[in-house]
């Protein structure tokens, strides 16, 4: 058993009311286990919906959320190489990421040397949930065409990068003009303001009567529908999120709208179409297909190692700020990877 503190999710709410830093008592090691005293986290819009009691995944309140740490190893188990103790690592965690202290399996880490943390936590949950689309799952193929929604953020941004390097061309959805920029600075072909003009027809304008080869999608809601019009024969839309369905006023009725507004789809049209609706959760691929994760973080590790991929930092809370970090995430005004500091 070992002592530590942890910001608890405690109820549903808003930042403010949400959070509260707690003592609380971690389990022994199991035999492939290792003990992480940890220097930051980062957060991820799943820890937003996960506050609006809208991620089902998530433990019941109270609850220690967050899927990544960077800290020092600390403590292994019986199974586990000895000589990991004192390594300063990236690190993957099923939940418990909000804590100083944080255990996981040995193989969810990787040794990061000097790297700040705030570059080193976009590498972790977002790159890799980005290099699994993009390069694992279905990957793009040079001269594709893709679209990417919430382009500056931490999984978009990372994505621009990783489908410009297999050659695709790349269209940026983003909410403002400074996020344009960002976009296209970080090698995006095309970038579109969707509070400046409707999305659907600002890329139908840029393909001039050709279909795009892939969307990556983590709004969902209204956008579905859009995407899949504009995905051509061979076409695949990556679902990895539902942002759109955060901020319904109306509980249950909010929800029931979101589905509406996605639509009801028959499996047979899609093969008759060759279009792909390819649906991503990573607590799933960790939790059924953990060498995934494992192959994936290494690569993206290596990748930055390399200078063949760039994080862009979204800001550094303490951690008397998760409030304030959280609501800047949450109302989409960020850019990149939002990191916290113990």
């Amino acid at each position: 058993m070992f002592q530590t503190e942890a910001i608890f999710l405690q109820k549903k709410g808003t930042p403010e009311q949400a959070f509260e830093l707690r003592k609380t008592t971690l389990s022994s090691l199991s035999a492939e286990e290792v003990l992480i005293e940890s220097e930051a986290f980062g957060l991820n819009y799943a820890d937003v919906m996960a506050r609006n009691g809208l991620y089902r995944e998530a433990p019941p309140f109270p609850c220690v959320i967050g899927y990544e740490v960077v800290g020092k190893i600390i403590e292994v188990g019986s199974k586990v190489d000895k000589t990991l103790i004192g390594k300063r690592v990236l690190a993957f965690c099923r939940f418990g990421g909000y804590a100083k202290h944080v255990i996981t399996k040995h193989y969810a880490i990787a040794e990061i040397g000097e790297i700040p943390f705030e570059l080193a936590l976009g590498l972790c949950t977002q790159a890799v949930t980005a290099y699994y689309m993009s390069d694992v799952l279905a990957p793009i193929h040079e001269g594709e065409k893709v679209l990417i929604h919430a382009a500056a953020g931490g999984v978009g941004s990372l994505l621009i990068q990783l489908c410009k390097r297999r050659g695709a061309l790349v269209i940026a959805k983003v909410g403002n003009e400074d996020k344009i920029q960002q976009a296209l600075d970080l090698g995006a072909d095309f970038a579109v303001n969707y509070n400046k003009e409707d999305y659907e027809l600002a890329v139908k304008k840029i393909l001039t009567g050709d279909r795009l080869d892939a969307s990556f999608n983590p709004v969902a809601g209204s956008t579905m529908k859009k995407d899949l019009a504009l995905i051509g024969s061979g076409g695949r839309l990556f679902l990895f999120g539902g942002s759109e369905m955060v901020g319904g006023k109306f509980g249950v009725f909010s929800t029931l709208n979101f589905l509406r507004k996605m639509g009801l789809f028959i499996p047979v049209k899609f093969m008759m179409l060759s279009k792909s609706i390819l649906g991503v959760n990573m607590l799933k691929i960790a939790d059924n297909r953990p060498q995934i994760i494992q192959n994936s973080l290494k690569e993206v590790v290596g990748l930055f190692k390399q200078n063949e991929l760039k994080v862009i930092s979204g800001g550094v809370f303490n951690y008397t700020e998760i409030a304030k970090a959280h609501r800047l995430l949450e109302e989409g005004k960020s850019i990149g990877k939002i990191s916290v500091k113990w």
